[in-house]
């Protein structure tokens, strides 16, 4: 199995490399790509649904992405501690009615020894937005740019 860097045990600068990755991935919204992050076997808890399997990653982010347009996630690192990693995250989207949305979640993801995600846990909340109160200002679908704010910063 190839192995994803950052590898565990995680130091506070490869949990934030690994929590950058994800985001990164996640805003390109590729499926298919996203999934190789994790084990073939990966459990997913994602609000009330349950994930089993690169296959079902794939298919739940593929329905995900169809639903939440224009998405624009930002994630931050939260606590790490040897093949742990805690995170919070944002993101923005809006529905096929041009409803904006602002979601609010924490993730608790457990790796194996190669770097690749073998547990994911997510709790998330939404919160209706107007459209002239989104914060995540940069092309979509695409990675964060270097000078965006992140959570912090965004007071968020």
């Amino acid at each position: 199995m190839k192995a994803r860097p950052p590898l565990p045990p995680f130091t506070e600068e490869t949990a934030i490399q690994k929590v950058r990755a994800a985001e990164n991935a996640w805003n390109k919204q590729d499926p298919a790509a996203v999934s190789l992050a994790y084990t073939p076997d990966t459990y997913w808890r994602n609000r009330d649904t349950f994930v089993n399997g690169r296959d079902e990653v794939v298919e739940f982010l593929t329905q995900k992405w169809a639903r939440e347009l224009d998405y624009r996630l930002i994630k931050e690192l939260w606590a790490f501690t040897g093949d742990r990693i805690a995170v919070r995250f944002v993101y923005e989207s809006h529905d096929a009615a041009g409803q904006w949305y602002r979601s609010h979640g924490n993730e608790n993801w457990e790796f194996d020894e190669n770097g690749l995600m073998r547990v994911r846990r997510a709790s998330i909340n939404d919160q209706a937005i107007a459209e002239s109160e989104r914060l995540f200002h940069w092309d979509a679908p695409g990675v964060r740019p270097d000078d965006h704010p992140g959570l912090t910063e965004l007071g968020l």
